[in-house]
């Protein structure tokens, strides 16, 4: 089994790029950080008699480096209840990408994938966060991705999450699974 780590924060080492390394330590990971790549906006070709057009940027080499994996972390600070404008972008133009002739089986081939999701606020993240966990549980539902689980985190200023003795703990608990499972 293998993991992709999707990073949609937009600071370098912010608490949720941090929360999330301290998750993985000691397993061998793909890291993709969102914000190194272009990735524009979906614009809905759904209903429009020629579909979807291409999109000159980077999306795509996102996603041949993300299918080959087994697991996936999504990573993203929580942005007014959210996650990110660049990951939810990303994950937009998986619209795009159920119809792309390019990607004949993307669905099914998402449906064997796992994922977590490890998100931090600075505003009651326990609360306040959950609609964003929702959020990504009917995505995955939609997309037939096993729900692993999440770790919402407290911290606003860098450095913050290290004070959160409630979301490292959660934190510990989801490597010792990542590590069983990869060695099974």
């Amino acid at each position: 089994m293998s993991i992709a780590v999707i990073y949609g924060g937009t600071r370098t080492n912010g608490n949720s790029e941090e929360l999330t390394k301290y998750t993985i330590q000691g397993l061998e990971v793909e890291s993709i950080f969102l914000t190194d790549y272009t990735i524009h906006p979906i614009v809905d070709g759904r209903h429009a008699t020629e579909g979807f057009h291409e999109v000159n940027d980077d999306y795509n080499a996102i996603i041949e480096r993300i299918l080959p994996h087994d697991i996936f972390i999504f990573s993203t600070p929580i942005y007014w209840y959210s996650m990110s404008g660049v990951m939810k972008n990303f994950i937009d133009r998986w619209s795009q990408t159920l119809r792309d002739i390019n990607y004949p089986q993307f669905k099914e081939k998402m449906a064997t994938k796992k994922a977590y999701v490890i998100a931090v606020g600075g505003d009651q993240p326990n609360i306040k966060g959950l609609p964003m966990i929702q959020q990504f549980q009917h995505i995955f539902d939609f997309m037939g991705i096993t729900f692993e689980g999440y770790i919402l985190g407290e911290g606003n200023k860098p450095g913050d999450i290290a004070e959160d003795k409630n979301a490292l703990y959660a934190a510990e608990q989801i490597q010792k699974k990542l590590k069983e499972g990869l060695s099974n």
